[in-house]
C-alpha cells in the first residue's frame, strides 16, 4: 500500500495584512512530515493534517470533489483572525491516495496522528471523506496506552455503520472502529449526534443498536430542552478516558453546508449543535477532532468552506482543549 504526501504550500495561505499579526494567514507555519522526526513541538501546538481523498465516497456512490477540500478549508481559515497567541498553529501538508489506494492513505494519516500525538501535539484532520475517521481513530488508538477507554464523538446525519464489503468506504469508518475495538479487546464507546432516520436504512440502526451507540436524533435537537441534552452529552462523556471528535459536514442543513458529498435540506444548524460542541470541547478530554466531506465543487460562495473553518476557528479557541489534550 502507499500514498503521496504533499507538503504545506505557503499560497494556500492568503489574507489581509495587519500590522500585529492579527490573522491566521500570518501566523501560521509549516511542518513537513515527510521528515523523520516533527521538530520543536511544546504543549498547545496544533497540526492541521489534509485527508486530500475522496476514494471512499466513490465507493460508496457519493458525488467526488471532497479531496479538494483541504485546500479549500485552509483557504477561509487563513482570513480568520487569532487571538491565541499562546498556541502554535502548523499546516502539515495532506495525506493522498495513490490512485485509488485508499488503504494506503489511511495508513499514512494514522500513522501521521500516531506521532503528533507521541511528540505532544494536537491533530486537527481536514477532509476529503468520512473515511478519514477510521485513520484518524487508529492513529489516536496506537498512540494510547490499552485499557484507555477512547470516546467517540460524530455529529453527523449519518451513522456510517455500513459494512465495508470487499472494500471500506465512506459509510463504513465507524463499523470499521467496532471492529478494531473488538480485536484490541477494547469498548467500542460511540455515540452519533444529529442522526437522522431519512438517512439510515434499518439495518443501520438495527447495528447501532447491537453495538450500544449512543444516538441524540436530529429531532431531538428541537424537541427536548438544551439541558436535557447537554445532561445527555456528559453523561456519555463521563464515561471516557479521552475523546475523538469527528464533525461531518454534510449533517449541516444544505443551507448552510451545500458542498458536501450528500447535501440535504434535512439537516441541523449551527445554532442548534453549538452549545453541545461547546460542552464536548470544555469537557477537557478531546485529544484529537476532525471536520469531514467538505465538498467544494458544488460550494455556494465558498459558504460551506467558510463553516468548516468557522468550527475549526471555535475548536481552536476552546480554553479548554489543549492544556487537556496531552496524552
Amino acid at each position: 500500500m502507499s500514498a503521496r504526501y504533499i507538503p504545506p504550500r505557503p499560497a494556500n495561505w492568503t489574507g489581509r495584512h495587519s500590522d500585529d499579526r492579527a490573522y491566521i494567514h500570518e501566523i501560521i507555519s509549516h511542518a513537513d512530515l515527510s521528515s523523520a522526526s516533527i521538530p520543536e513541538i511544546s504543549k498547545g501546538d496544533v497540526y492541521l493534517i489534509g485527508y486530500a481523498c475522496d476514494e471512499g465516497v466513490r465507493r460508496n456512490q457519493g458525488r467526488p470533489g471532497a479531496k479538494k477540500g483541504p485546500t479549500a478549508f485552509r483557504k477561509a481559515l487563513g482570513k480568520m483572525p487569532w487571538h491565541r497567541k499562546e498556541i502554535r498553529l502548523k499546516d502539515a501538508g495532506d495525506w493522498s491516495p495513490d490512485g485509488t489506494d485508499l488503504e494506503g492513505c489511511q495508513e499514512a494519516f494514522a500513522g501521521s496522528v500516531t506521532r503528533i500525538l507521541w511528540a505532544g501535539g494536537f491533530p486537527l484532520g481536514i477532509g476529503g471523506g468520512h473515511d478519514m475517521a477510521f485513520a484518524h481513530y487508529k492513529g489516536i488508538r496506537d498512540a494510547l496506552s490499552p485499557g484507555t477507554k477512547l470516546g467517540i464523538l460524530n455529529f453527523d446525519a449519518h451513522l456510517d455503520l455500513r459494512l465495508p464489503g470487499e472494500k471500506a468506504h465512506s459509510g463504513s469508518p465507524f463499523y470499521e472502529m467496532a471492529q478494531d475495538c473488538e480485536s484490541r479487546g477494547e469498548s467500542f464507546l460511540y455515540g452519533c449526534l444529529g442522526v437522522r432516520q431519512d438517512a439510515n436504512p434499518p439495518e443501520l440502526l438495527r447495528r447501532a443498536k447491537d453495538l450500544n451507540v449512543w444516538i441524540l436524533w436530529r429531532d431531538e435537537l428541537t424537541k427536548n430542552s438544551p439541558s436535557e441534552n447537554l445532561r445527555a452529552l456528559e453523561a456519555f462523556v463521563s464515561g471516557v478516558d479521552h475523546l475523538y471528535l469527528s464533525i461531518d459536514l454534510d449533517g449541516f442543513s444544505s443551507a448552510y453546508a451545500p458542498g458536501v458529498s450528500a447535501a440535504s435540506p434535512l439537516g441541523y444548524g449551527p445554532s442548534e449543535v453549538f452549545p453541545l460542541l461547546d460542552a464536548v470541547l470544555a469537557s477537557g478530554k478531546v485529544v484529537a477532532a476532525d471536520l469531514a466531506e467538505l465538498n467544494p465543487d458544488f460550494d455556494r460562495d465558498g459558504q460551506t468552506a467558510v463553516l468548516a473553518a468557522g468550527i475549526a476557528h471555535r475548536i481552536l479557541h476552546a480554553p479548554d482543549v489543549f492544556p487537556a489534550g496531552r496524552l
